[in-house]
């Protein structure tokens, strides 16, 4: 009998992983088909492929991969993208992130394919300076859409979930003489703002980590009582504060901000919080986000 239990128990351990990664995996299945993007709690990374940095605290803001964030139950994708030779670098500022954006989009794609219940919003930021370019940085985007039509979503706003599952959302922070994915492409810096269909808090130069949680638990308010399907939420709990010789601190941050995000979650019922962006994203913290969009018991 003892052994039997043993055993039991073995098999138990072994397949709670298993099954909690098919939960992150899938997490949209559950959504009803007709709800809008706009009306989803989406938990989302700010600077994705940031795991370099050539000084500790200072660029990197990720220690998991792409795969493994999408793994966690992420669903929007924050890239920025340096433009040289007509190509696309990942960059956070001047420090490359050892990949490019084909190795993204080939992440997103692999992922998509394994998970079609699934779709991934993906903002496109142009960073650092560009160099050794005969063509725009739009020029060089729509390439990639070129390159693999079918991934990508063309509703040019705020689509249902159904119209857009297996598929990419670009959300556009750049300029474009023609219409793309959701425009972003007017972001003030370093503030909260309303634009086109988006309501945004970006505050990411920290004074004190107090006033940055505040601008978080506002806008997570602010995304709970708004009814507007037309109004995409976008949350960043990231930032940094400066440090020796104003070298920016980021970890200082995200250690302050994501037990009190964790704790918020904990209790509020479940709802609309808009799309809230993590440095340093783990699985339990996505797990907290996706779930605000079923009722707990």
């Amino acid at each position: 009998m003892t052994i039997t239990i043993l055993h039991a128990l073995a098999l138990i351990t072994i397949a709670a992983p298993t099954a909690v990664m098919a939960a992150n995996n899938n997490w949209m299945a559950d959504i009803v088909g007709n709800t809008r993007l706009s009306q989803i709690t989406i938990p989302g990374t700010h600077n994705s492929g940031a795991r370099f940095e050539t000084v500790p605290g200072t660029a990197k803001c990720q220690s998991a991969t792409i795969p493994e964030q999408l793994n966690f139950g992420v669903r929007f994708l924050d890239i920025r993208c340096r433009h040289v030779h007509d190509s696309f670098a990942i960059h956070h500022g001047p420090v490359f992130q050892h990949m490019t954006f084909t190795d993204v989009l080939n992440d997103i794609t692999a992922f998509l394919k394994a998970n079609p219940s699934e779709t991934v919003i993906l903002s496109v930021k142009e960073e650092y300076t560009a160099a050794n370019n005969t063509r725009s940085f739009a020029d060089t985007f729509a390439s990639h859409i070129a390159a693999n039509p079918n991934i990508w979503s063309r509703s040019g706003g705020l689509p249902t979930l159904d119209a857009v599952r297996g598929k990419i959302e670009l959300l556009r922070r750049f300029a474009a003489s023609t219409p793309m994915g959701i425009d972003a492409s007017h972001w003030p810096d370093n503030t909260s703002f309303l634009a086109n269909n988006l309501s945004v808090q970006d505050w990411y130069q920290v004074s004190d980590n107090s006033t940055k949680w505040t601008q978080v638990a506002k806008a997570l308010s602010s995304a709970a009582s708004d009814n507007n399907a037309d109004i995409l939420h976008l949350n960043f709990t990231s930032g940094y504060k400066p440090g020796l010789f104003n070298l920016p601190e980021i970890t200082t941050v995200s250690d302050a901000i994501h037990p009190k995000l964790a704790a918020q979650l904990a209790v509020n019922p479940s709802g609309h919080y808009g799309c809230i962006l993590l440095d340093f994203a783990d699985t339990k913290l996505c797990q907290l986000i996706y779930r605000k969009n079923t009722t707990e018991k």
